[in-house]
């Protein structure tokens, strides 16, 4: 039985996640939750929950990490990580540069898993989407279209820029990311990704890849119909890293 920690258990992904393995009467997932830690009490949770990482005892060990917290307390939790020797699971979105540094950094020391989205559906849409863009060539401009509820922090989307990374990665990097055109008065250029965000009641996330032709529109979609597929793809990205060597990992590295 693999033991897993949650920081931020109390939050909506971190409930979730919770919520999901303490419901796997069956055993789908083999693992059990040890310990969760989140700044807030508001909820009740059949396993110890500490404040902070630095009040987790020294003799409380687990096989993985997931962390579903803040992108201010990243750096933190993977210090912590680092100082246990556990391996981590970074679910937490709205990640700075530096942090995604930081990150490469500890993954010589440790094993570190990072996704932009724990959807496996995303994983096929990134896929698909790269491939259109070889197949298409210039001749189509590209659009991202990523929609979340009123309150997501970060825009755009983690998932709207591995999108837009994909789609560039597989054209030599020759894009540019457009995130504004209101101040612009120019036409729109061949070597540019236009990324809208859109933000309203409760919607938990769509991701909409434009491919705009003369005469004809292809749109690659996703939409998440229940925060249970970033549950479901995180605690399979724990289970997975448990036995790791050190390094870094992702959705297609669990796939493959």
């Amino acid at each position: 039985m693999i033991r897993i920690a949650i920081n931020g258990c109390n939050g909506r992904m971190g409930q979730a996640i919770s919520s999901m393995i303490l419901s796997d009467s069956e055993g789908q997932y083999g693992c059990s939750i040890a310990y969760g830690i989140d700044v807030a009490d508001t909820v009740s949770n059949p396993y110890p929950v500490f404040k902070t990482a630095s009040m987790v005892p020294e003799d409380l060990n687990v096989d993985c990490i997931i962390d579903f917290s803040h992108f201010s307390v990243v750096r933190s939790i993977i210090e912590f990580a680092i100082n246990r020797a556990t391996p981590i699971v970074v679910a937490t979105t709205g990640i700075k540069a530096e942090d995604k540094l930081f990150m490469k950094e500890a993954a010589a020391k440790i094993p570190l898993f990072y996704a932009a989205n724990y959807s496996i559906g995303i994983c096929v849409l990134k896929e698909l989407a790269r491939k259109a863009s070889l197949l298409l060539g210039e001749s189509f401009d590209i659009e991202i279209v990523e929609k979340h509820h009123n309150k997501k922090l970060d825009a755009p989307s983690g998932t709207a820029l591995a999108l837009a990374d994909a789609v560039n990665s597989a054209n030599d990097d020759k894009f540019e990311y457009i995130y504004d055109r209101h101040s612009r008065s120019a036409k729109r250029d061949k070597t540019e990704i236009g990324i809208s965000s859109i933000r309203g009641g409760n919607i938990i996330g769509d991701h909409d890849v434009i491919f705009a032709g003369e005469n004809e529109v292809i749109e690659l979609s996703h939409k998440a119909m229940s925060r249970s597929v970033f549950a479901n793809g995180a605690i399979r990205a724990a289970v997975f890293l448990a036995d790791k060597p050190a390094g870094s990992y992702d959705m297609e590295s669990m796939l493959r």
